[in-house]
């Protein structure tokens, strides 16, 4: 044992980024474990967290370059792939221009720095317009909702867990997520010491869901009806008299509006439509209302519906009008040391948000955020004509199986002319790839996250060391980035990385610091792409030392020499309000003209009637995206893929528990394993994300030994908020049948 070595590491593997204490042996990871120490995340660890092992070990896990030939794949070295992207992008780019080609990023990249902060100079290198993300699968109406409001796509008010009163949550199940755009490691210890100090966790939910299990009081509710319930909710408090806003009064903008555009969202008007009882809805009101301190919290089931930007939006309209916005025990803003925008540039004014720059050629829809709809990728593939995409870079992601009607997307991909991937596996989606380029490990590259100390419940700044060594030749992911981008800005192949970053870090420190960008560039010397990026936004950032300036402020060397203590504390969160705001007129901005406008469509759909059977999706703590469905340790224990069904609702439609069941919608269908579970709403199906791996030609071995059925092939590519562009991926009618034998 004496050549074993401690290692701490913030975990990569979902939003709670919870501190990691790892033993290795002999270059082998030995033990996981929490991290006691960590300031962040005080030695709490899920299933995920050990998993990490066997992503690193996972024979499956791509190593080498891959170049398909002939309809095969073989291994290629890093300078064969080069050239072969470099032979067959600019001709294509030359010939049909730069809207022909497109990119799509996936939810990994939000854990790695290298690709998070040099992703976009792909996109910008290749000039197109065709931007998609799996942002609009399931979080862009709460960013949108928020920079409408607040005035940037990350000023998201977060509940104050740790000194709330009342807690209610909406179609999110942090227990399981530890937090979905709010970082919350441990859940469960902070929703039991709210509850010991006399607080109320309520949820509302079409599921009894793991949070609703340990909740002092749970509601079931029609799935895509929150737009209603949360309207009803704002009604009542005006009707009531309840309206206060507390500390941010002289800081909000469009109160008077908002209670106009509620008007006729009475509970009596809404209660069908919810499942919820005008009475309850009232209720749940007045105890938001009487509370000292409450926060309002929802996310995927809210965001992942036709009503998604809407329900984001009377979210913090309740918080707002209730005083609890931008309070102690509230809901407040954090306030990151790196990268956030609300700590940059004059603080309480800025240019807001806006959207629908340019819009997508066949369906029309606007731009959000840079982004396209992700939904619109496969008809952008399909239908001839100027600007029709012939070539496509994935990164970090399989939009066959995450996205709605996977099947016309793998059908559409292989129509492309080129495809190169870069990723980790070969899977539903990479199989499709003309080359593909893998990323290092999670344990062989440095960790700084820089989304998620926005959205974090407590200040932080934490920096993970690699644990072990990349393979000799493996670039770094920020290189491959640049050098793909060379290669599109015609700079060709064999260009070096770390020169072209060295010229575009001069370039960036003359634009940011004019006159002392020379003292930056030799403050930065000996660093290089992200380091050197995040030393400049640690330094820079509001708890920086300002390059000398304030010594006793945030370096890059500081935040790492905290490693094994587990980080730096930067303090609970605090009011923000108004020196945080972006938006133009400098005040909360509760009522955005785009908003109202939009609530009276959710005013005409109040009169239509529910479907009798709808489904939605769920995760599990061990499988919340589709890759970790090939790791044993996660893999392992009973079978998740399955339909849960109300007893009632199975007893109508002829289901058997453990027996298979057709599920349709419209002309598509899949086959699911029944469970019939008293958790489940009566008329309410849900079928967890993310499964689906029968596809031939993809290299999951593990996952293929137990498929399960894909709900996104259920799906409707062409639902979508309107606002957002977000897919619709619950509340969809369905029918269901006992299969044939």
């Amino acid at each position: 044992m004496t050549d074993t070595t401690t290692h701490h590491r913030i975990c990569p593997l979902c939003e709670a980024c919870c501190g990691l204490e790892i033993k290795v042996q002999s270059g082998k990871v030995i033990s996981i474990r929490g991290h006691e120490a960590d300031v962040f995340s005080a030695g709490y660890i899920c299933p995920k967290g050990v998993a990490l092992k066997d992503l690193h070990e996972d024979p499956d896990r791509l190593r080498t370059p891959l170049i398909k030939r002939n309809g095969v794949f073989e291994e290629a070295s890093w300078d064969e792939a080069y050239a072969e992207i470099e032979r067959r992008l600019p001709p294509l780019m030359a010939q049909h221009g730069r809207n022909a080609t497109a990119v799509v990023v996936g939810n990994p990249s939000a854990h790695k720095i290298g690709l998070l902060t040099y992703f976009g100079k792909l996109a910008r290198a290749l000039g197109t317009k065709n931007v998609f993300s799996a942002s609009t699968l399931d979080q862009m109406p709460k960013q949108l909702a928020s920079g409408l409001m607040f005035g940037h796509w990350l000023s998201v008010a977060l509940p104050d867990i740790s000194r709330t009163d009342y807690l209610l949550v909406l179609g999110a199940n942090p227990l399981v997520s530890n937090g979905s755009m709010w970082t919350v490691p441990d859940f469960r210890g902070k929703a039991k010491a709210l509850q010991a100090r006399g607080g109320k966790l309520v949820v509302i939910d079409p599921r009894r869901t793991e949070t609703a299990a340990v909740a002092d009081a749970h509601h079931f509710i029609r799935p895509n009806s929150d737009v209603f319930l949360l309207a009803a909710m704002v009604h009542t408090l005006f009707a009531e008299g309840l309206v206060q806003l507390g500390t941010v009064a002289d800081w909000v903008n469009g109160v008077t509006e908002v209670q106009q555009a509620v008007a006729s969202f009475t509970p009596e008007a809404v209660a069908a439509r919810c499942g919820i009882s005008a009475d309850t809805i009232r209720t749940l009101t007045r105890e938001l209302a009487a509370a000292p301190r409450a926060a309002v919290y929802a996310r995927i089931g809210t965001c992942t519906q036709e009503y998604g930007t809407l329900a984001s939006w009377l979210v913090d309209v309740l918080n707002t009008l209730t005083g609890n916005l931008d309070r102690a025990g509230g809901a407040l803003f954090a306030k990151s040391a790196a990268f956030a925008s609300n700590t940059a540039g004059k603080p309480g004014v800025g240019k807001g948000v806006t959207t629908g720059r340019h819009h997508a050629r066949v369906s029309g829809a606007p731009e959000v955020y840079g982004e396209l709809p992700i939904t619109c990728m496969a008809e952008e593939i399909e239908t001839p004509g100027e600007g029709q995409i012939r070539a496509l870079f994935t990164v970090a992601t399989n939009p066959v199986l995450s996205s709605p009607n996977g099947p016309r997307l793998a059908k559409a991909l292989d129509t492309l002319d080129f495809m190169v991937s870069m990723d980790i596996y070969l899977n539903e989606t990479t199989r499709h790839a003309d080359v593909i380029l893998p990323g290092v490990s999670p344990l062989e590259d440095f960790h700084y996250d820089v989304a998620f100390p926005q959205l974090s419940w407590r200040n932080h700044a934490r920096y993970s060391p690699p644990v072990l060594p990349a393979a000799p030749g493996q670039p770094e992911e920020w290189q491959t980035l640049l050098k793909l981008a060379a290669i599109a800005q015609g700079k060709g192949a064999s260009i070096d990385a770390n020169a072209l970053d060295d010229a575009q870090f001069a370039e960036d420190a003359q634009r940011l610091f004019g006159a002392h960008a020379e003292a930056v560039i030799a403050a930065t010397q000996g660093l290089k792409g992200p380091q050197r990026t995040l030393e400049v936004a640690l330094r820079s950032g509001p708890y920086g030392d300002q390059f000398g300036r304030k010594p006793d402020g945030l370096t890059l060397a500081k935040v790492q020499a905290s490693n094994a203590t587990g980080g730096i504390d930067l303090g609970e969160l605090q009011p923000r309000i108004p020196e945080m705001l972006r938006t133009p007129s400098g005040k909360v901005e509760l009522a955005p003209p785009s908003l109202l406008q939009d609530l009276q469509r959710a005013k005409q759909d109040l009169r239509g009637l529910a479907p009798d059977l709808v489904i939605i999706g769920r995760r599990d703590v061990r499988t919340n995206n589709s890759w970790m469905h090939n790791l044993p340790v996660l893999a392992k224990g009973p079978f998740r893929c399955t339909a849960l069904v109300n007893p009632a609702d199975a007893t109508r439609l002829g289901l058997t528990d453990g027996a298979l069941a057709t599920i349709h919608s419209g002309p598509r269908s899949v086959r699911a394993q029944v469970h019939v579970s008293t958790e489940m709403m009566p008329g309410v199906v849900s079928l967890p994300h993310g499964w689906g791996h029968d596809a031939h030609g993809a290299q999951l071995r593990v996952a293929a030994e137990r498929p399960g059925a894909n709900i996104n092939a259920l799906l409707d590519d062409q639902l979508r908020d309107p606002l957002s562009g977000n897919a619709v991926l619950g509340g969809v009618a369905i029918t269901m049948q006992a299969a044939a034998a």
